[in-house]
């Protein structure tokens, strides 16, 4: 097995390492060609998978030959039954460089074509069309995500695999304390670009603090938008940078938030959920599939709105009871649907059924 990814952090990192170690429980020989000198590059090293330096930008340009020939050169190198492409750099250029040779997976993460508009949108959605012939199968994290795919006209075999996420990791503390004089804490954990929105987590925070004074906002993760976006921020905002677990700022926050513009399925509002946190997000590709049932007329927003963002995090930092009674819900969703091992065993299910990947039988121990 081979995954080609691009990029190297956030949400994708988190999801292919997830795949990574349990493919490797499972006795695959699993390999990872990714930028190096990055998160996933450290994370699936340590797993124990092979690893290659695959130098990928993030955005297409005059690079993409080059980078489509060095990484149709690793998997050579690697020879792998299947490859499995993540993300829209990754997709573009193994179906480039396998155009069906090997069966390959794709797995947009969002498509690319939401992230642009004009000319460069109409391009983007040409080639997706065009490259599924050399796809046997395109993986989406939510029904919304292959929705939005089969409108923008690319005609596939699809598989709808929810994100999964470690239940236990991300468990509340036991002996969690009532909500402490420091007022309300706000979470919001992404990379710092246009896609998170949080420039409109920052224009609604004013308004936010009119309700609600004393609330505390901290953003965690790094990205394009760092500098702006500190800028327009004011005393009552905390920027942390990028960290190696976000756990334990799950466990801080009264309520956790991500205002995107577009996704698949993201994965910080099921982190936050199974850590026992009510979450508001924008009504994006899988956010309603992510939510528990009933939680959408206080948890979604209309993306791009600071309006309706300052209104839903204003109720809910203003009724501590409902915030507990939300967080109990969604972390029992998280437990019953969006389970890291209900992942890995739908995508190794795939493999088996693609590519003949056998795996070693693996069954949960029997409680006593």
């Amino acid at each position: 097995m081979l995954h080609a990814v691009q990029p190297g952090d956030g949400g994708v990192a988190r999801v292919v390492t997830d795949l990574v170690r349990a493919q490797l429980a499972a006795g695959l020989r699993v390999a990872v060609a990714c930028p190096p000198d990055t998160e996933l590059a450290a994370a699936v090293r340590a797993e124990g998978a092979d690893t290659y330096a695959w130098r990928a930008g993030r955005d297409p340009g005059p690079g993409t030959v080059r980078e489509t020939r060095e990484l149709g050169r690793l998997i050579r190198t690697a020879r792998p039954a299947l490859v499995h492409a993540h993300s829209a750099k990754a997709g573009l250029c193994a179906r480039l460089a396998l155009r069906g040779r090997v069966p390959t997976v794709y797995q947009p993460h969002a498509w690319s074509f939401e992230a642009i508009e004009g000319t460069t949108a109409a391009l983007a959605r040409r080639w997706e069309r065009w490259a599924a012939r050399w796809t046997a199968r395109i993986v989406c994290v939510s029904e919304a995500e292959r929705r939005t795919g089969e409108t923008a006209g690319v005609v596939a075999p699809w598989s709808v695999i929810h994100n999964g996420v470690d239940a236990e990791r991300f468990a509340p503390a036991e002996d969690e304390a009532p909500d402490g004089p420091a007022g309300p804490l706000v979470v919001c954990v992404g990379r710092l670009c246009r896609q998170k929105g949080q420039d409109v987590l920052l224009a609604a925070w004013p308004a936010v603090l009119a309700a609600v004074p004393d609330a505390r906002l901290v953003l965690v993760g790094d990205g394009p938008d760092g500098e702006r976006l500190r800028a327009a921020a004011g005393p009552s905002v905390r920027f942390v940078g990028a960290v190696t677990d976000t756990a334990p700022w799950y466990r801080e926050a009264d309520l956790v938030v991500l205002p995107s513009r577009w996704e698949g399925m993201a994965l910080a509002p099921l982190e936050a959920m199974a850590s026992g946190r009510p979450v508001v997000v924008g009504d994006v590709d899988g956010a309603r599939e992510s939510l528990p049932p009933g939680h959408e007329e206080l948890c979604l927003v209309p993306p791009g709105d600071p309006a309706a963002l300052a209104a839903a995090l204003g109720r809910l930092l203003g009724e501590p009871g409902l915030r507990r009674s939300l967080g109990r819900e969604a972390r029992e969703h998280v437990l019953s649907r969006f389970d890291v091992r209900r992942t890995g065993a739908a995508v190794a299910e795939l493999y088996r059924e693609l590519a003949g990947v056998r795996c070693t039988e693996h069954r949960e121990p029997i409680a006593q």
